[in-house]
């Protein structure tokens, strides 16, 4: 068992929020001068699950598409596989750049805050 979980980045056009229950290739961006970006996204790493008296919480270790030439505005963090094994496209959470993020054959990295209560990418109060 266990989960999978995918990171996929997304272009300004993207309709992507509160609403957003799972992913998707609509607006997904492409990258355009190679393999560093597929679609879907890449697969990331867990860092851990803590637990505080009021917090729980859980990050991953950072992404890097090497190569890479697009555009991406956001990310979608999705649930790939079930505790059961079964395959699942469900949204964990959007995260918006604050604007368009660009790498032009060069290196694009995201990179996740340290994982603890106060600053981990997923904290649950």
């Amino acid at each position: 068992g266990g989960h999978t979980f995918k990171i996929a980045l997304f272009t300004s056009s993207a309709s992507l929020g509160a609403a957003t229950t799972d992913y998707s290739t609509s607006n997904e961006i492409t990258n355009t001068s190679g393999s560093a970006y597929s679609a879907g996204g890449a697969t990331l790493t867990n860092t851990g699950v803590g637990l505080t008296s009021t917090t729980a919480f859980t990050d991953f270790s950072d992404v890097t598409f090497s190569s890479a030439s697009f555009t991406a505005n956001g990310a979608l963090i999705y649930n790939t596989t079930t505790d059961g094994g079964s395959g699942t496209t469900d949204a964990v959470c959007v995260i918006a750049f604050g604007g368009d993020k660009t790498a032009s054959n060069g290196t694009f990295k995201i990179e996740f805050p340290t994982n603890d209560s106060s600053s981990a990418i997923i904290r649950l109060a």
